[in-house]
This record gives structure tokens, C-alpha cells and sequence, in this order.
């Protein structure tokens, strides 16, 4: 079985930063994508950024220029740096990845709350 651990979430203050990370463990071949969603309170999920290889990313233009996602593939782990951060980051973000382990499949974190204050 296939867990996708994050952490990294908690509370900061306008203008701060922090660091998300998830961990992939378990039975796990190959990782395809590796994503970071958030959830805002009454508000649909949302893709954040996402990554296939490291070097191939995408991010919402909400975010651009002050999120970085990255991922070390031998730790199985991605990562989302969030830099100027702003009110309006606050909501839980959740790990997204396609995972080989005998067939693709897509697995989701538990989630990790980010609150930003003014």
C-alpha cells in the first residue's frame, strides 16, 4: 500500500514562508507526477504546481514567482517552497502523485493546513 505523507504546514505570517514536503512510501516502482493542490475553505481544490520530472513544472498564476516545487526522486519526496506568502494562501494542501506499484495509480496526501496571517 502506497501513503503519501506531507508536512511542513502551520501557521505564518504575511509576507513569511514555509516549506512542504511529502514522502512516498510503501510499495512504490516508479513515480510519474508529483502535484501540490490546496483547498480553501467553501472553495474548490485547486492545483497549485506540479512537476513530472523535476525539471518540468507548472504552476497557477496565483502562485507564480513565489512557490518553487521541486523533487528529490531518490527520497521519493517533493517539495513546495512558498515564499511572500499572502492571505489568501491559507487552505489545506494536498500531495497529488501518480504511482507505480504493479499498476499506475493515483494517490492523495492527508493533507496539511497553511494559515496565513495579515
Amino acid at each position: 500500500q502506497v501513503q503519501l505523507v506531507e508536512s511542513g504546514g502551520g501557521l505564518v505570517q504575511a509576507g513569511g514562508s514555509l516549506r512542504l514536503s511529502c514522502a512516498a512510501s510503501g510499495t512504490v516502482f516508479s513515480i510519474g507526477t508529483m502535484a501540490w493542490y490546496r483547498q480553501a475553505p467553501g472553495k474548490q481544490r485547486e492545483l497549485v504546481a506540479s512537476t513530472i520530472s523535476g525539471t518540468s513544472t507548472k504552476y497557477a498564476d496565483s502562485v507564480k514567482g513565489r512557490f518553487t516545487i521541486s523533487r528529490d526522486n531518490a527520497k521519493r519526496t517533493v517539495y513546495l517552497q512558498m515564499n511572500s506568502l499572502e492571505p489568501g494562501d491559507t487552505a489545506v494542501y494536498y500531495c497529488n502523485a501518480d504511482v507505480y506499484d504493479y499498476r499506475w495509480y493515483n494517490y492523495w496526501g492527508q493533507g496539511t493546513q497553511v494559515t496565513v496571517t495579515d
